[in-house]
């Protein structure tokens, strides 16, 4: 075993055990368990503690602030339906509700704007805006969606779209030839294989993260890389064995070991295949590749 591989394994091991790891769907308030709909949808009034003693969840932040705290409770509300478009947001009443300061309501409210989900105009205030305008590529707004009602709709989306770029991306990057990145490749494979080995989920989901990340960074294409945190929320999100790379075992490990000799050995049409057959669902998983829908 290399020793990044061994380190990698060693931090993924010691992390603070407070943190989410991928798929988690406890991590934001309002999800529920896949297949539970929502019932009603309280606006600001609400019991749940979390929700109004944002200022007062130091232990449980998982390291944000008081801004990204509220960033991610405005953001969850607004993408889940439960402050619908055209609403307006009174930054007073916010902070009231949340009890965090003005500052803090300004600056998340500036945050959430340049995510296309709210807007502020003069003389009509800060308003919801409808879906059309949100920016849908924003990796938090895709979690959000991930874990709120419009969760199987995100990840079929996210699934088609990895189809659409990871192939192409392994084609490309077979043309490049980068022996750090090869290397790095090959460590995460190995790093996979052993985590997988010792049953450590958390460790071979960080390196196939990782894998993937290096896959379309090393494609030479600058648009497909800035969509590599498009993949990597894909896999966080992905709730379940959708594809091999949620479900660690000999047939994915395999895939991604071709991926890298094809890599290696510049063979283009070989790369693509290989991650054509790591995302495609193995038999003995239930919920399979989305095939293309009729309009």
């Amino acid at each position: 075993m290399s020793t990044l591989a061994h380190t990698m394994m060693t931090a993924a091991r010691s992390a603070d055990s407070g943190l989410a790891g991928p798929g988690e769907l406890d991590r934001y308030h309002y999800a529920e368990p896949p297949g539970v709909d929502r019932v009603g949808a309280p606006v600001w009034d609400t019991t749940d503690a979390e929700l109004g003693r944002v200022g007062r969840r130091a232990a449980g932040s998982r390291g944000r602030g008081l801004h990204g705290q509220l960033v991610q409770q405005l953001g969850q509300m607004i993408v889940s339906g439960d402050l619908g478009a055209d609403r307006p947001l009174v930054p007073e009443e916010i902070g009231q509700r949340f009890e965090v300061s003005r500052t803090v309501v300004r600056e998340s409210l500036r945050v959430l704007e340049a995510k296309g989900l709210v807007s502020a105009r003069p003389n009509v205030g800060t308003r919801v805006r409808p879906v059309s305008d949100w920016n849908l590529l924003d990796p938090d707004i895709i979690e959000w969606r991930a874990f709120g009602p419009q969760r199987d709709d995100q990840r079929r989306e996210l699934s088609e779209l990895r189809w659409t770029i990871e192939p192409l991306a392994a084609r490309l990057a077979a043309g490049h030839g980068r022996d750090d990145v090869q290397q790095r490749l090959g460590d995460m494979v190995e790093l996979m294989g052993h985590a997988m080995a010792q049953g450590d989920a958390l460790t071979f989901s960080r390196a196939d993260a990782e894998f993937h990340s290096l896959l379309i960074q090393v494609a030479g294409n600058r648009m497909l890389e800035h969509l590599s945190g498009i993949v990597s929320a894909a896999l966080q999100v992905s709730g379940g064995p959708v594809t091999g790379c949620d479900r660690p075992g000999e047939v994915s490990l395999a895939h991604h070991a071709r991926i890298v000799d094809a890599l290696a050995a510049g063979d283009g049409a070989a790369a693509e295949t290989a991650v054509r057959q790591l995302l495609t669902v193995h038999p003995e998983v239930e919920r399979v590749v989305p095939a293309p829908r009729e309009h």
